[in-house]
């Protein structure tokens, strides 16, 4: 039996009825949050947030205001922007071989004097076994299949590789902006998932090397990078706010919080809400929020100097985050800079940044060409005299039923 449309439709409309007597008192709650937010003095907030790593939630580490607005300034002059998104065919059991194919794509846009576009995508096929495994050094037995939720990270880590390439090829002459849609943080490397040798291998020895040279090629001409993600779900700075409002310690917090929510006030403030729902209150648009530092576990332990801090951007339609690493945060001038140019890059993409649109456009893998990609695989497999087979539910799939 299918599904019952009309039991799933009142069940709906109940939902939404629901949903729509929450939001007045969400409303005055958010309002009541951000009351008390302004009304917390930085020096208490930094302190709080700076000694929250025991707490049953993340917090943001505050380095400025805990909430606040910056209009951007104005940028006259000339400057390029590049960007660089990834898209990827998993690894497939109805293929007869494993394999699986990264396609690199982004832009390259110059303003000015000179305004220029160029474009690239370049896809790159994995079929040999130091491609589709990851290995540990220290004992050979130890391997990793690099498929699902492990292949999206190393597709983002090749982004960055391929980001500082392009970087590095770039004309030194005039300020550069490296965007990329998403995280700098590879949050899928948290916590307890991986084997320490497939975080060692990612991070010591392509990430980080990665954004240590794209840091040493800012030493000698304006480089400022960014990463970009749309319609952010974080809670980080809410949470903040909760660790700086909180008049308990650590071990009660343990005892009547969870990570999504506290039991006691006045921390239950803060309950269910989102950082965007936060900011779209207060940031007019193209202005952004102070910069906070984020703690996720795999930072901490590995990302050293090259830690990553945010803030959140009105964009003239949506609360962004935006992502930058420490040594961006560190100078003034290329915060300033980011800002800037993002917003920019914003105006001319109406609300998102243009670069991003036109790399995931060289980069996206569509349907017809996954198809079209299976095909291949099979065809010149067939052309060497090898054998084709898949697997029976994926022939079903292409057999009309009666």
């Amino acid at each position: 039996m299918s599904l019952d449309l009309g039991q799933t439709v009142l069940q709906i409309d109940a939902a939404a009825h629901t949903a729509s007597q929450d939001i007045d008192d969400r409303h005055v709650r958010l309002t009541q949050l951000l009351e008390q937010a302004q009304s917390i003095p930085a020096a208490d907030a930094i302190t709080k947030t700076q000694n929250s790593m025991n707490r049953p939630y993340m917090a943001a580490q505050i380095k400025e205001d805990l909430i606040g607005s910056k209009l951007p300034n104005s940028y006259k002059g000339n400057w390029s922007t590049l960007s660089v998104d990834g898209s990827h065919i998993d690894v497939d059991r109805h293929l007869p071989i494993p394999c699986y194919l990264i396609n690199m794509g982004g832009c390259i846009f110059s303003y000015g004097d000179q305004p220029s576009a160029e474009f690239f995508s370049t896809p790159s096929l994995a079929v040999k076994r130091q491609d589709l495994y990851l290995t540990d050094d220290a004992n050979e037995n130890n391997e990793e299949l690099i498929s699902g939720s492990l292949l999206g990270i190393i597709r983002s880590v090749q982004e960055i590789e391929h980001l500082v390439e392009k970087v590095a090829a770039c004309p030194t002459d005039q300020p550069l902006l490296a965007l990329v849609d998403g995280t700098l943080v590879l949050w899928g490397l948290s916590g307890q998932g991986y084997r320490p040798f497939v975080r060692n291998t990612i991070l010591r020895d392509r990430f980080l090397p990665a954004l240590e040279r794209l840091r040493q090629l800012a030493e000698n001409r304006v480089i400022t990078l960014a990463a970009y993600v749309s319609l952010p779900r974080t809670t980080e700075v809410a949470n903040a706010i909760r660790c700086s409002l909180c008049p308990f310690d650590a071990l009660a917090c343990q005892e009547s919080c969870s990570h999504h929510r506290s039991r006691k006030s006045p921390c239950d403030q803060a309950n269910g809400f989102m950082d965007r729902e936060l900011f779209q209150q207060v940031l007019e648009p193209y202005a952004r929020s102070p910069v906070y530092r984020t703690n996720p576990s795999a930072a901490q332990e590995y990302y050293g100097e090259h830690q990553v801090y945010f803030y959140y951007l009105h964009s003239g339609n949506e609360i962004a985050r935006v992502e930058i690493p420490q040594w961006v945060a560190s100078d003034e001038g290329l915060l300033d800079l980011g800002h800037s140019l993002i917003v920019e890059q914003c105006k001319k993409g109406q609300g998102y940044p243009v670069a991003i649109s036109e790399a995931h456009e060289q980069a996206v893998i569509s349907g017809s060409d996954r198809q079209l990609f299976h095909n291949m695989v099979l065809e010149a497999l067939e052309k060497q005299g090898l054998a084709s087979y898949t697997s029976e539910k994926e022939r079903s799939k292409s057999r009309p039923w009666l």
